[in-house]
């Protein structure tokens, strides 16, 4: 290989080629920085305002504003609304603008340092624990939201004690006074927790693309966010149990349901649904029975309107933001999941995978490292299993496809309906109904930001590194900015049969001599044999089934946060819209001329407020959307319907499996030995680590790279560790 092939970034923005970088204008670049400081002054205030709330300074200057804006149509509700959730829905609104401007010239604008540089966000600092993997800024925000609560406990209960020194009560009076007051502020001090619950959810939001943080990412926020609001809500549950108990009431209390003040029985209901989904949640009861954790986590609708019909609009308006940006997402995904997507191929191979090729219309976009929710309907009409994306955007127009492997019950339904449709008559009326959500992805190809990358999988995990390399070798043979130019893949599979899943892509042909392009080694451990079961070392890469088009729908819908910024743009604006609208006519027309006042009563009104806006103004953008999709899917079908057919054809020829730098039998990847091979031959570099696999391969790495990270010297590399690991 040429030198300096090696050492310089392939076909960057000064290099020669086809590559050509538009160059943004100033006032787009202007226009950026102020939505940017903007965001983050915003947030930042936001934040600030919820950490001195349980201060006495921050009750003041929430009476202050109430008292400054009360006298609106929209009432102390409104202000409330403003001051705590309002923010995040501001912020929404800017990241839509944002996205819009900003377009593609993010990737162009990257631009890659002769220095390595240390990053918070990808060096792990925890390893091994409850948290998983978790970096040194996830670390921070972890130790954000302890101090938070812990300050919070801890301001409350002094104010409590002050105010109950003062009155002239017995012992158990105070006792039980105290217990109960503190039981409410662990009850709003959980739902200021609960106000970023749903965030991390929203798969295609707004926000989680402004940052760049993909739904496989966020997921754990979620959980670790999950786990923090239900002790917080358990607690005070407890707390007025035992209070009421005491007081020999607890029945009377427990079946309560006010008009005016805090509802109990609705917030009982709440709990128990909240409490249900906890306890599934759990890592041993989740892996034993996903199907059990996947239907009781559906109760969130049952916790979500009970936690509203229990503390009031009032109350609610503390943590309404999050709720309102979840549902914008949710009725997205349901609109898009209704349709049915042509499966233009299926095929069983020997290794007990089964890969998918799936329709799709040209003008749904999406990066490598993206993965869709799959549903097929003769399995379940329920479940929805994540799969990452085996392709890359530049294999195809018209189709993406996914390799799943055969592991639990659902996996196996579905090689079985494929094997059986196999033995029918080819291309029989046998068809697999499928509908998918997604993709959803980063909003940039970040694996296109380094010059040196590390693909680390272990079984399918090689899943999204295929689509990653493919896309790299588009790049290159097509003079499109690319920077990688060493790449080596570590990948640790149980048997040798495995081993085909490589040859899903043909780099020969996809990049003519790439091997002068770039460096790429591939690093394959078989752990469960000692030898390879063919002669040298050869093994089979048959397909065992292979199916003709299964259905006759359609591609897949672009009704997707990431599919169009401008559509999903005016979506999330219409729907905020008219959600103003419709909270000032229910005050203007309703609620004030007859003096409703039942807080119980105006939660509902709130939140079905919240869902109507985005069902109907919402719905309304959603539809045009569909009507603009039908309309250019129209202009493409002809060109859309002889590519499935080349597609399905072509997917069933045999490929030459790729050629491999080293199989090692009977051995695991020793990463120490890797990364200082790695150090040793490429120098002072940037090099992000991508792992795909189980929890144990993620550890291994995370705690290699910040081994190496802490004793690092000037002439070796920094280690950027990201993981694509989809945990639900």
């Amino acid at each position: 290989m040429d030198k300096s092939s090696v050492h310089r970034p392939l076909l960057s923005s000064r290099g020669s080629g086809h590559a050509h970088v538009r160059k943004t204008p100033l006032f787009v670049n202007l226009a950026k920085w102020i939505l940017k400081i903007a965001m983050g002054l915003l947030f930042t205030l936001w934040v600030a305002l919820i950490f001195v709330f349980p201060a006495e300074f921050g009750s003041e200057l929430y009476e202050k504003w109430v008292a400054a804006t009360s006298g609106t149509v929209f009432g102390v509700t409104g202000s409330t609304f403003l001051l705590f959730s309002g923010p995040i829905i501001i912020i929404a609104l800017l990241s839509v603008v944002f996205l819009i401007i900003s377009g593609e010239e993010e990737l162009h604008e990257k631009k890659t340092s002769s220095y390595p540089s240390f990053r918070l966000w990808t060096f792990p600092v925890l390893v091994d624990g409850p948290f998983g993997v978790v970096s040194a800024t996830e670390f921070v925000g972890i130790l954000l939201f302890i101090a938070f609560v812990i300050w919070a406990v801890c301001s409350y209960t002094v104010r409590i004690l002050n105010s109950l020194s003062a009155d002239s009560l017995t012992f158990k009076e105070n006792s039980l006074l105290f217990m109960e007051i503190l039981g409410l502020r662990f009850g709003l001090i959980g739902l200021f927790c609960f106000s970023f619950l749903f965030l991390p959810i929203s798969r295609g939001s707004v926000l989680l693309r402004l940052i760049n943080i993909p739904f496989e990412h966020a997921t754990k926020y979620h959980v670790w966010l999950g786990h923090l609001t239900m002790l917080l809500f358990t607690v005070h549950g407890l707390l007025y149990v035992v209070a009421w108990t005491i007081e020999g009431n607890l029945l009377q209390e427990i079946l309560s349901w006010t008009d005016i003040g805090i509802a109990i029985l609705p917030g009982v209901i709440s709990l128990l649904a909240g409490l249900l989904m906890w306890a599934t949640s759990m890592p041993p009861v989740r892996k034993l029975n996903f199907e059990l954790f996947f239907y009781t986590h559906q109760l969130y609708v049952i916790f979500v309107v009970f936690l509203a019909l229990h503390v009031g609009d009032f109350l609610f308006a503390f943590a309404a933001g999050g709720i309102f940006i979840f549902l914008l997402d949710r009725f997205l995904r349901f609109c898009q999941s209704r349709r049915v997507v042509d499966i233009i191929s299926a095929k069983c191979l020997p290794c007990g995978t089964v890969e998918l090729v799936v329709a799709k219309p040209e003008n749904l976009r999406y990066n490598a490292l993206s993965f869709v929710f799959l549903q097929v309907r003769e399995l379940s009409s329920l479940q929805w299993h994540p799969f990452s994306v085996s392709s890359s955007p530049m294999d195809g127009k018209h189709h993406i496809s996914v390799l799943i492997k055969v592991l639990g019950k659902w996996t196996e339904k579905l090689r079985g309906n494929i094997l059986k449709s196999s033995e029918d008559v080819p291309c029989s009326p046998t068809k697999l109904t499928a509908s998918v959500e997604g993709p959803y992805g980063h909003e940039i190809p970040y694996h296109m930001m380094y010059e040196n990358l590390i693909l680390v999988a272990g079984g399918i995990g090689i899943s999204p590194f295929l689509a990653i390399l493919s896309d790299i070798l588009h790049s290159v043979h097509q003079g499109k900015p690319c920077l990688p130019r060493n790449i080596l893949i570590v990948w640790a599979v149980k048997k040798s049969n495995e081993l085909p899943l490589l040859s899903t892509i043909d780099m020969e042909s996809t990049c003519p001599s790439f091997s002068t392009k770039l460096n790429l080694q591939t690093h394959i451990y078989v752990t469960r044999e000692s030898e390879p079961p063919l002669e040298e070392g050869q093994v089979e890469s048959t397909v065992e089934s292979s199916l003709c088009p299964m259905s006759k729908g359609c591609g897949m819908s672009v009704l997707v946060g990431t599919g169009h910024n401008i559509w999903s743009g005016l979506y999330v604006i219409s729907s905020t819209l008219g959600f103003v609208i419709l909270i000032g006519l229910l005050d203007i027309l309703y609620i004030n001329p007859f003096d409703i006042t039942t807080w119980w009563y105006k939660g509902l009104l709130l939140l079905a407020c919240m869902v109507a806006s985005v069902f109907i103004f919402g719905g309304l953008v959603v539809g045009l959307w569909h009507l603009w999709d039908r309309r250019m899917s129209a202009k493409e079908q002809r060109k859309e319907a002889e590519h499935i057919k080349a597609v399905a054809h072509n997917d069933l020829d045999e490929r030459s499996p790729a050629n491999f730098t080293s199989i090692n039998y009977g051995a695991r990847p020793d990463f120490n030995e890797i990364f200082g091979t790695v150090s040793r031959e490429w120098g002072p570099v940037d090099v992000g680590v991508f792992v795909c696999g189980p929890p144990s391969l993620q550890s291994s790495v995370a705690k290699e790279i910040r081994s190496h990270t802490l004793r690092r010297q000037s002439i070796d590399p920094i280690f950027h560790f990201n993981s694509h690991s989809f945990d639900l």
